[in-house]
């Protein structure tokens, strides 16, 4: 077990030295590549083949997601037809540790002849792929964690950091917001917590519990029952919340002894109920939740007339955590 730990710790040491003298390295083509892309009219279109693809896909996905429409080409595709994706307006960033890959230069000229510029990242500044290059970023390392000297490892991490650097940077450029960055991922926990409204989880039309002030408190439990969120809002001559009545108020009650069939709802309702709006945030709707100790909102509109209801269920059920 201890040879398992010994040579994790050497992969992890040699990897991080890596790192540290990509830090130092780190010259005006890196600012110049940043400057490139931050102009890009078109796509930003990453390739390379082999490990350098797969750092290039994952590169590609980081660039998208973090507010640079970018997207991965296989340049053995790219032979074959996935050239038509380039246009002039793009930029291909090429990745390849050696800068001699044969696919990657197979494409090179045609795209030269389309127009598009071409960003690279290898580990030899006198490559072919460097010369043909608009910018060059010099990602080179002293040694593979692989003891062969073989298996890409510390070459791919420190590409891949650039790449992470790269994206980074652009983002902060551009004034990517975590707002934005929801936006491309409606589904994730950030999504949910920045996209998701009251209006689209809240009971509404024939799910919404009201009654009107005059009815007895035994008709708004029945409401209260057939709607099961747990609560009724109840609404005035106009139409407008006058208060809302809750398990808790029935237990209230009914330690009063009050004659649930005879008194109306008004007597016993609570008084200015703590309410929400559709366009509200649900994750700003749940914090509010647990400040105030409640199960659930009557949601209103401008004129304080009920438009809906939600409650600490329909929250979680979505999963606003």
């Amino acid at each position: 077990m201890s040879d398992f730990l010994d040579s994790a710790r050497r992969v992890i040491q040699i990897e991080q030295d890596a790192l540290s003298k990509l830090l130092t390295d780190l010259d005006q083509n890196v600012e110049l590549a940043c400057q490139t892309l931050l102009d890009c009219q078109g796509k930003i279109v990453v390739t390379g083949i082999g490990k350098s693809g797969h750092v290039g896909r994952k590169i590609a996905a980081t660039l998208a997601s973090t507010g640079s429409p970018a997207f991965f080409v296989h340049p053995a595709e790219a032979s074959h037809g996935d050239l038509g994706m380039i246009s002039k307006q793009d930029v291909v960033l090429a990745l390849s540790n050696s800068g001699e890959s044969q696919e990657l230069l197979t494409i090179l000229p045609v795209i030269k002849r389309i127009g598009a510029k071409l960003i690279s990242i290898s580990a030899n500044a006198q490559s072919s792929l460097a010369q043909y290059s608009d910018v060059h970023i010099l990602v080179k390392v002293a040694q593979e964690a692989c003891p062969l000297g073989l298996a890409p490892t510390a070459s791919t991490t420190a590409a891949l950091v650039m790449g992470d650097a790269i994206a980074v940077a652009l983002l902060a450029a551009r004034k990517f917001s975590a707002e934005d960055f929801a936006v491309s991922h409606p589904l994730g926990s950030l999504g949910r917590k920045l996209l998701l409204r009251v209006e689209t989880l809240m009971h509404a039309d024939d799910q919404l519990p009201i009654v009107a002030e005059h009815v007895t408190i035994a008709e708004a439990l029945f409401e209260v029952s057939q709607k099961s969120l747990g609560f009724v809002a109840i609404v005035n001559a106009q139409g407008q919340l006058s208060g809302i009545y809750t398990d808790g108020d029935l237990r209230r009650t009914l330690d009063k002894r009050i004659d649930i069939h005879a008194t109306p709802i008004w007597q016993v309702m609570t008084k200015n109920a703590i309410t929400v709006t559709a366009d509200m945030l649900a994750a700003e709707a749940l914090k509010l939740m647990e400040e105030k100790k409640v199960n659930g909102f009557v949601v209103v509109d401008q004129n304080n007339r009920p438009t809906g209801a939600i409650n600490l269920h329909d929250l979680l059920k979505a999963k606003v955590l």
